[in-house]
């Protein structure tokens, strides 16, 4: 068996019994949105989707980036990038920043309807001179041309920034509407590779609206409370997947 992976999970189990807290992640919440039969499957049964490999370059890029970060958040100035970008702000210092940024951890909400402790691990959070705080992400491509949000799938990274503005909100922090990734496209058109990388750093703003959110978080609970496998999505690969090996063992 993949040490990545375990297809029969007997802890973190949602028990529609139980009165404790129930954590809920944003990712989760997500594949909620994604796929209801999906989340059923990994968050009540147990089964969740063999991961994919992990992303070690985009991992690199974020690691760095914060680092850079968070030189100008100790010394509480303006990256070049934000005064590149016109924007009036600085990576907030705060106690709890590697907190917010921890996996594990992160901006954690308890969320009484649902009794769901919802959490967000964030980037980065840049502060206005007006005590706003902006949710900001990093991503890391290689694509030619400029890098947008225009893709349909990029669907999630805009919920993911919304769900980290609720987060906040709910924590009491005031939230401003716009959103900023910090986006590092690879450049493929080099003469020669010479042992490095290079990247274009875009920062492009998003103006957020997470009204969804509490909705969201009602249905899931409804998902979960239920005793009943949702019904497969037509939009997901993996219900598909499934369906067809189940059709072969039919025949």
């Amino acid at each position: 068996m993949s040490e990545y992976y375990n297809p029969k999970r007997t802890r973190n189990l949602f028990d529609p019994n139980s009165e404790k807290p129930f954590k809920l992640s944003r990712s989760k919440i997500d594949l909620f949105l994604e796929c209801a039969r999906c989340f059923y499957l990994d968050r009540r049964l147990g089964v969740a989707r063999p991961p994919g490999f992990p992303f070690s370059l985009n991992s690199a890029v974020d690691s760095l980036l914060k680092k850079e970060f968070d030189i100008h958040r100790a010394g509480k100035t303006q990256h070049p990038l934000m005064k590149q970008y016109g924007i009036d702000a600085v990576p907030f210092n705060h106690e709890s920043i590697n907190e917010w940024r921890d996996t594990f951890k992160g901006v954690q909400y308890l969320h009484k309807s649902t009794n769901f402790i919802v959490t967000g691990a964030v980037d980065d959070v840049w502060v206005n001179p007006d005590k706003e705080l902006s949710v900001v992400d990093y991503k890391a491509t290689a694509k030619s041309g400029e890098v947008t949000l225009d893709a349909e799938w990029q669907g999630g990274y805009k919920r993911q920034v919304e769900t980290y503005q609720w987060l906040f909100r709910k924590n009491g922090y005031l939230v401003s509407d716009t959103a900023y990734f910090v986006y590092a496209n690879g450049i493929t058109d080099k003469k020669a590779f010479d042992g490095k990388l290079e990247f274009n750093i875009k920062i492009i703003p998003y103006n957020g609206n997470d009204a969804w959110v509490e909705s969201a978080l009602k249905a899931a609970r409804l998902c979960l409370d239920a005793d009943k496998l949702p019904e497969e999505s037509r939009e997901c690969d993996y219900c598909r997947y499934r369906k067809s090996v189940e059709e072969l063992h039919m025949h």
